[in-house]
């Protein structure tokens, strides 16, 4: 036994190391991956009724179907990748631009992807239908934000109110709002809802003047460069 031993270590000595690994292990190896390894980082969210997953205060479109779905975010420091039940549905270069939004326009639904085909002046346009502080009210939203495209879905809801509300009503509540500086969707609706369209807007306070009395000295007195008597 011994014998066969040495006869089989020696065999095994003369074998090239090559030839064993074409035999033995190249038949049982897979092929690399395209695509070296990169970290990435991984966390659950749920859709947002916009259709987009925020990720480091940056927000990313997915197919609007799933809004309200839970989905996986996969984050490297190049890519934003958005997968459902393990199925890649979204892929976006990552962004490091906070409180802003990264979409794809096949993500949003039909109707939302028509609104891009508008402009600002065709919604100022509308709006003048229903009255000139209306249509100051929808430049105001619009100069706001850091493009014009972000305020036409608080333009487009107001539209909206106009046809719940009237458009009478819609004019009184868009004076109230530019007058208290309070230029949105959310304060056109809250008004509407809560009836003070019809109030009156009260005027903002005058400054009152200066106090004139013998013991307060002007700002001159401070000018002189004089030491202060007592």
């Amino acid at each position: 036994m011994d014998r066969e031993r040495c006869l089989a270590g020696r065999q095994w000595q003369r074998t090239p190391r090559r030839s064993l690994f074409e035999s033995l292990d190249k038949p049982a190896l897979r092929p690399l991956p395209v695509e070296r390894y990169e970290y990435g980082d991984w966390e659950t969210h749920r859709v947002n009724i916009d259709y987009h997953v925020e990720f480091d205060h940056h927000w990313y479109s997915v197919p609007y179907h799933l809004i309200q779905q839970e989905v996986e975010v996969r984050a490297t420091a190049a890519t934003v990748e958005v997968f459902h039940r393990g199925v890649r549905v979204s892929g976006h270069a990552r962004s490091h631009v906070p409180h802003a939004a990264t979409t794809v326009n096949d993500h949003r639904p039909k109707a939302h992807q028509r609104h891009l085909e508008w402009t600002p002046s065709r919604l100022v346009d509308w709006a003048k239908t229903i009255g000139p502080a209306t249509a100051e009210l929808f430049d105001r939203i619009m100069a706001s934000k850091r493009h014009p495209e972000q305020g036409y879905r608080s333009c487009l809801g107001i539209l909206r109110l106009a046809k719940e509300y009237t458009g009478q009503r819609v004019e009184a509540a868009a004076r109230r709002a530019i007058a208290l500086h309070a230029c949105s969707y959310q304060s056109i609706k809250s008004m509407l809802q809560c009836n003070l369209d019809s109030q009156a807007i009260e005027p903002a306070a005058e400054p009152r003047p200066p106090l004139d009395h013998p013991n307060i000295r002007g700002s001159e007195y401070f000018d002189t460069g004089e030491e202060p008597t007592v």
